[in-house]
């Protein structure tokens, strides 16, 4: 037992699951701040980027940090949500150099935020994840495949070799 929780794969698999959990819990505010007052979010972060469709863009922020984190939080669809979160928080650190210029206490936690997202979406969610439960579920384990395949590179009957006399 303790061989197993002093092993690498184990403590990289609870860091994400760490990682995940805690971003998540701390994002997820953000979006139900957003969709409290879409109005207010729209007019004062995305209206000044020009973008259009300001409210709808607005949903879709709100949307992506709530589902985003919610999707990080259980691990369902890790990669999903942590690609939801990246993108949105890509537009939150453009649009705080544009408005603030470089400033580092308003692009702290937005960092902290893109990269925690950017770690999950190229590391994947760890074996502690409903993902891993739907892939360990439709995929035989490594030892059932192993068996299949020494059974199919086995041949049934033993060729006779037949020798021949001169």
């Amino acid at each position: 037992m303790l061989r197993t929780v002093l092993t690498r794969p184990f403590l990289t698999d609870a860091g994400l699951l760490i990682l995940r959990v805690f971003t998540g819990v701390l994002l997820i505010h953000h979006g139900y701040e957003k969709l409290a007052n879409i109005e207010n979010f729209a007019a004062a972060f995305v209206r000044p980027l020009h973008l259009p469709f300001p409210i709808t863009l607005s949903y879709v922020a709100a949307f992506s940090e709530i589902i985003g984190s919610w999707l990080l939080i259980t691990g369902l669809l890790t990669r999903v949500g942590a690609a939801a979160i990246a993108g949105t928080i890509s537009v939150a650190i453009y649009h705080a150099i544009v408005v603030n210029g470089f400033n580092i206490y308003l692009l702290e936690l937005l960092g902290l935020y893109w990269a925690a997202a950017v770690l999950v979406l190229a590391a994947g969610p760890g074996l502690f994840s409903v993902d891993t439960l739907i892939v360990r579920k439709l995929n035989p384990s490594t030892e059932e495949q192993a068996a299949k395949l020494e059974s199919l590179l086995q041949p049934e009957t033993e060729p006779e070799y037949q020798s021949s006399t001169n």
